[in-house]
């Protein structure tokens, strides 16, 4: 097999602009775009991201070596009950015998079930690789873990956002973070900073029970100068909204003050973006 990797420079506008900084040596924003965050995450967003986690975890590449990396996990919420759906691609050659195969998706099972518990949902069902039949042998059976090496690959404009989660019920746009640089497109660094602004509200003012945080970046624009700032609260016993503007103000400017050191990280790869 041959592979031509071939790697073509970036168009000549975009080049310059990148090049081009003002007196304060911020960069420019490559493209117009919009990021969204919000805070907190519901129990049943938590249980669905723990249960990601928890099986695509480095633990699990020694208990359980058949489970493959390509996971998804659809959760539904009924009143007080939950009901999980569970696709986990396994490797064949983890596997010597068909049983050992539907032993792993149990165990799948069990893990999902347990975590449910913890997250306070006793109410729980789990279904695993439902598109199995086990009477003519079809089953989630891959070489790599992943179900790209059939071409079902899918777009990286369909995937997790920021907060590892797709969440149809939730503000969310379609930016796709994947693959964008993290120094100048604010798709990209703008969902970040979102997320992080709306968890810091949450976090350090006990009456702001929720919030939303909208940044919309300009092509050509500072960085760290977004040409919209929208917040939404919701608050406790409906405390007026207006009695925190001060210290929105404050703790929307200080995350924006350290857009630099969010680049930094974003290039020493402390950043998760799924």
């Amino acid at each position: 097999m041959l592979i031509h990797n071939l790697i073509r420079p970036g168009s000549q506008d975009l080049q310059e602009l990148f090049s081009r900084r003002p007196q304060s040596k911020v960069l420019l924003a490559n493209d117009t775009s919009v990021g969204l965050g919000y805070a907190p995450m519901s129990p049943l967003e938590r249980l669905v991201l723990a249960v990601e986690k928890r099986l695509n975890s480095r633990d699990r590449s020694r208990a359980h070596p058949a489970w493959g990396e390509d996971i998804k996990i659809m959760g539904v919420r009924y009143g007080g009950a939950v009901r999980l759906t569970v696709a986990c691609a396994m490797i064949g050659g983890y596997l010597r015998h068909i049983d050992d195969y539907f032993e792993e998706k149990i165990a799948v099972a069990d893990l999902a079930r347990n975590l449910a518990i913890e997250f306070g949902f006793p109410q729980c069902s789990v279904n695993v690789n439902m598109a199995d039949d086990p009477r003519t042998g079809a089953i989630y059976l891959t070489v790599t873990g992943t179900s790209a090496e059939a071409g079902d690959d899918g777009q990286v404009g369909r995937g997790n956002r920021v907060n590892g989660l797709i969440t149809p019920y939730r503000p969310m746009i379609l930016e796709a973070v994947a693959g964008k640089n993290p120094v100048t497109h604010v798709g990209k660094i703008y969902n970040v900073l979102a997320r992080e602004i709306a968890e810091t509200l949450v976090a350090e003012e006990p009456d702001i029970t929720a919030a939303q945080c909208l940044l919309m970046g300009q092509i050509g624009a500072p960085v760290t100068e977004p040409a919209l700032l929208h917040i939404r609260l919701a608050t406790r016993d409906g405390a007026p909204v207006a009695q925190f503007e001060r210290r929105v103000d404050e703790i929307a400017r200080a995350h924006l003050g350290r857009t630099s050191q969010l680049v930094e990280d974003f290039i020493a790869g402390t950043i998760d973006v799924f």
